[in-house]
């Protein structure tokens, strides 16, 4: 089963809980494992919080999700002036910022980055599914009783 969906949100963290619950009903509605659904939404958190705090000029980012053929893809689309490298470390513990990025790398399969000057930032997001053979076995049920 496929579902495909894009928000466009305000670049405020109040759309980020939107976002959540948009994406994690979703997977969790295809019998996606608890972990999993998990994994995708921390990284999907920190990605759309880099776009609210340096999305800039715009007051708006977008997000696109794609759930099909055992993968979960996510791209989260700003204006902002984007980054210049991708971190190799973690900083020292006692920095407050700067391991969004590093978060993400460790619990998605892929990630990568579109950088345009000028015409911002695309964090693209995938994640191969695991999937909850009990959930799995109800929602046919479901289905086959309807």
């Amino acid at each position: 089963m496929d579902i495909e969906f894009s928000l466009a949100l305000p670049r405020e963290a109040i759309g980020i809980p939107m976002v959540r619950r948009a994406l994690g009903d979703s997977l969790r509605s295809l019998g996606v494992t608890e972990g999993c659904v998990s994994d995708i939404l921390l990284a999907v958190t920190e990605a759309c919080a880099n776009a609210v705090r340096h999305g800039g000029p715009a007051n708006r980012y977008e997000v696109e999700a794609a759930i099909g053929h055992g993968r979960c893809d996510v791209r989260i689309i700003d204006k902002g002036h984007g980054l210049l490298s991708v971190p190799e470390h973690y900083p020292p513990a006692d920095t407050e910022n700067g391991r969004g990025i590093l978060i993400m790398q460790a619990v998605v399969d892929e990630i990568s980055f579109d950088i345009t000057p000028g015409r911002g930032t695309t964090v693209h997001l995938r994640k191969h599914l695991d999937w909850d053979e009990d959930a799995a076995f109800l929602r046919r049920r479901m289905l086959a009783a309807v």
